[in-house]
């Protein structure tokens, strides 16, 4: 069976992470700008703190990982009475991936995932907007291993280096999420949580497997040996939305892509996605991105 994060990472079409690595001594406050997409970072090395807006700024130590989903403005500072610098105009990004502010007292090492196809926003809705797993973590022994590799990486311009970095940053951020879910539990991790969860991620597993089949909000209770309504109650509190919600969604979705990928017909997607008529499949797309699949389809390839 295909596994749920696996059919949405493939979905998603995750073409490439640029990994960079920032260095840094003395005083220094960097500020970043917002970006759409999912961003993590680790410290290898020295302390310093993370500022998101409207929270408390929180302390980062020697070998502590952090995930931004939806990555809002953020500032990283070793002395928070600074003045943020520009983190972008600061530094020769287009010609290196190594930032050095002084010496190397404090040393992070980061990057972004590029998604294609516009699915991206089905993941970053379904993460908390930071996620961190502290050095002290067991799961975390993981995450450094690859973290160290990456590192190593950036450092030597090997042979197929752009390929390892890319590859290196698939695998970091599905260790990171298991990393997450392990330590903050089930319930408090939506989506990507509740995949762990017996019952609800076996429900995800069938609806991601066979997304074509009429499933009913009985029929998948009593296939993961839950009763009818506390099936949908349980589905709701994990992933923050109805059952056939969901369905009708992720169907939405992967129709989205089969289309920009093959432009396959949306008469062949409307039956294989198990909706009688074309009109049903496109009142359903409609409700989930507000556009007929044509009027989005034409909006996407304008951008």
């Amino acid at each position: 069976m295909i596994d749920p994060l696996s059919d949405v990472l493939s979905l998603l079409d995750i073409r490439s992470a640029r990994c960079t690595r920032l260095e840094a001594s003395g005083r220094w406050s960097f500020r970043f700008p917002a970006k759409p997409a999912l961003k993590f970072a680790a410290v290898l090395r020295g302390q310093c703190w993370i500022t998101l807006p409207d929270e408390r700024p929180f302390a980062l130590g020697s070998g502590d990982t952090f995930l931004l989903a939806n990555a809002p403005a953020y500032v990283i500072a070793n002395d928070l009475s600074l003045k943020p610098e520009d983190g972008i105009s600061s530094f020769d990004w287009e010609h290196s991936n190594v930032a050095r502010h002084g010496g190397d007292e404090t040393a992070l090492v980061g990057g972004s995932f590029v998604f294609v196809g516009g699915n991206a926003q089905f993941l970053l809705d379904a993460l908390p907007r930071f996620m961190h797993i502290p050095e002290g973590d067991r799961a975390a022994t993981i995450l450094r291993g690859s973290l160290a590799v990456l590192d190593e990486e950036l450092d030597a311009a090997l042979m197929g280096s752009t390929l390892m970095t890319r590859r290196m940053g698939d695998i970091l951020l599905v260790q990171a999420l298991r990393a997450y879910v392990a330590r903050e539990g089930i319930g408090s991790t939506g989506w990507v949580g509740a995949l762990t969860d017996r019952r609800i991620g076996s429900a995800l597993s069938l609806i991601h497997n066979d997304p074509g089949h009429g499933w009913t909000v009985k029929e998948l209770a009593i296939a993961v040996g839950m009763s009818r309504s506390g099936f949908a109650r349980r589905f709701k509190e994990l992933v923050d939305q109805a059952p056939l919600d969901y369905l009708t969604r992720w169907r939405m979705h992967r129709a989205r892509e089969a289309m920009r990928r093959s432009g396959t017909s949306v008469g062949g997607l409307a039956q294989s996605l198990g909706y009688a008529s074309e009109s049903a499949f496109g009142n359903a797309f409609k409700r989930v991105f507000g556009r007929s699949p044509k009027r989005l389809l034409q909006g996407e390839n304008a951008e």
